[in-house]
C-alpha cells in the first residue's frame, strides 16, 4: 500500500474521467358440501403456505412469553410531535412477534406497521432494502434538508440509508470480490458509458463536484448499482495537489469540515456511504477524522477507506463510533494500463479465495471500464460472487 497520494498524479476529482392448447373437455361431478368446503379449506392452506415458501422475503411468526413493563411515556420525534405509546403487553399472554417486509409499502412509505396489542412488529433486516423498482427514489424518511442540500439521516424507526440503499447479495460465504469504480458525474459520455458498461453488481463511486448528479445516481440505481459518494480529503502535498472544490484539511476547524463534508454529501441521495478520495494525510489525523466519522455514525452511512494509506485512522475512529467500516485491498489503475489492470483483479480474485472477500476500487477511465467488465464475466464464472461494498462492511450493529 501506498500511504501517498502520488499514485493520482495531478488529477483533481474536477477533472473528466473515462474519456481519451387444445381445451379439455368438462366433466362434471357431484360433490357433497361437506367435501367442497374441506377441498376449499386444503387449497385455502396450500396456496397460503405456497405463497409464504416462495415469495423473496416470507413472513416469519414466533410466539414468544413477555412479561409485563410498566407503559413508556409518549416519545417526541423529529418533527416535534407526541406519538402514542405501544399498547402494553398483558402479563402472562404470549406476544406475537411479527417479522414483516416492506414491498407492500408505497413508495417513501417509511412509517413502521402498526402493532395491535399483544403483537409486536418488528422488520426483518433483509426487508430494510428498498424494491428495485423504485431504487432511484430518495426514501423521504432518510433527508435531512439543509442549506447544503438533503443529507442523509436514520430514520425515526431507526433505519440507516447504509440499510436501505445497500445492493442486495446472496448471502452465502463463498468468494466474494466487491469493485468499486469512481469519478462518475465528472464526464457525461464517461459517466454514461460506465453505467452501461459495468456489471450492476460493480459498485459507482461520484464525484460531488460532477454535473446533472441526481439524474446519473437514478439512472445508476435502475440499472441495480449501489453508489456511494467520494469525498476529497487532503494529502501530504496539498495544495500543490488538489483533490478539488470542498477539500477537508487537516487544518481547518471541525466546524470548517463538516461544513465542507455536508456541501458535498448535499449533491446526491441514495449512497449507502462515502469515500475518501485522495486524503493520505486527513485520514492519518484522528483529530480531524473524528468529527467527520462521528457525523456518519448519527447519519448512517458507512466510510469506505480506498486503502491507499497505511496509516489511515479511519477503521479504528469508525468502530469506536459504531460505523459501518470497509477498506480497500487494492487500487486496480494506479497505472491506466489494460494488462496491469488485470493482473491487479487476479490478485484480488486470489486474496478473495484465501480471504473469503477483497475489495478494489478504480476510476472511470475507459480502459479500466472495460477490464473490468470483461474481467467480471469471467470470474462469475469461476465462482467468484461479485458483490457490492456495503456486503463487505464491518458493521458493528449487527
Amino acid at each position: 500500500m501506498n500511504d501517498t497520494d502520488g499514485y493520482r498524479g495531478n488529477r483533481t476529482i474536477d477533472r473528466p474521467l473515462g474519456q481519451n392448447t387444445i381445451p379439455q373437455r368438462k366433466t362434471r361431478i357431484a360433490l357433497s358440501r361437506g367435501v367442497l368446503a374441506s377441498a376449499a379449506m386444503v387449497a385455502l392452506v396450500v396456496g397460503a403456505s405456497g405463497y409464504l415458501a416462495l415469495r423473496d422475503q416470507p413472513f416469519r411468526m414466533v410466539t414468544v412469553e413477555l412479561p409485563a413493563a410498566a407503559e413508556p411515556p409518549a416519545a417526541t420525534g423529529d418533527s416535534g410531535t407526541s406519538t402514542a405509546p405501544e399498547p402494553r403487553h398483558p402479563a402472562g399472554s404470549p406476544a406475537i412477534i411479527t417479522v414483516v417486509p416492506d414491498d407492500s409499502a408505497a413508495v417513501g412509505d417509511t412509517a413502521p406497521a402498526v402493532s395491535s396489542p399483544g403483537v409486536i412488529v418488528i422488520r426483518d433486516p433483509s426487508a430494510l432494502q428498498q424494491n428495485p423498482r423504485t431504487a432511484h427514489l430518495p426514501d423521504r424518511a432518510l433527508i435531512e434538508q439543509s442549506d447544503f442540500g438533503p443529507l442523509p439521516v436514520r430514520g425515526s424507526d431507526g433505519r440507516r440509508p447504509f440499510d436501505v440503499y445497500a445492493r442486495p447479495w446472496s448471502g452465502t460465504r463463498g468468494a466474494r470480490v466487491a469493485i468499486v469504480i469512481g469519478g462518475l458525474g465528472l464526464s457525461q459520455t464517461g459517466t454514461q458509458a460506465a453505467i452501461a458498461k459495468l456489471p450492476e453488481e460493480v459498485t459507482l463511486g461520484f464525484a460531488p463536484q460532477g454535473n446533472s448528479l441526481g439524474r446519473w445516481m437514478a439512472e445508476a440505481r435502475r440499472a441495480g448499482h449501489e453508489v456511494v459518494l467520494q469525498v476529497p480529503f487532503e494529502p501530504f502535498d496539498y495544495p500543490r495537489v488538489s483533490p478539488g472544490r470542498n477539500t477537508l484539511t487537516v487544518d481547518a476547524s471541525p466546524a470548517e469540515n463538516l461544513r465542507d463534508l455536508h456541501a458535498s454529501m448535499g449533491r446526491m441521495t441514495n449512497y449507502t456511504g462515502i469515500m475518501n478520495y485522495m486524503g493520505a494525510r486527513f485520514l492519518a489525523d484522528s483529530a480531524a477524522m473524528k468529527p467527520v466519522i462521528a457525523d456518519l455514525a448519527k447519519r448512517g452511512v458507512m466510510f469506505i477507506d480506498d486503502g491507499s494509506s497505511a496509516r489511515s485512522t479511519a477503521g479504528d475512529l469508525a468502530a469506536a463510533n459504531r460505523v459501518p467500516f470497509v477498506a480497500g485491498d487494492l487500487i486496480l489503475d494506479s497505472t491506466p494500463d489494460r494488462g496491469d489492470i488485470l493482473k491487479k483483479l487476479d490478485q484480488l480474485e486470489a486474496t478473495a479465495r484465501a480471504r473469503g472477500f477483497a475489495i478494489g476500487s478504480g476510476s472511470a477511465f475507459d480502459v479500466t471500464v472495460d477490464a473490468v467488465a470483461g474481467w467480471v464475466a469471467e470470474a462469475k464464472k469461476r465462482g467468484i460472487e461479485i458483490v457490492a461494498v456495503s456486503a463487505l462492511a464491518a458493521d458493528p450493529e449487527k
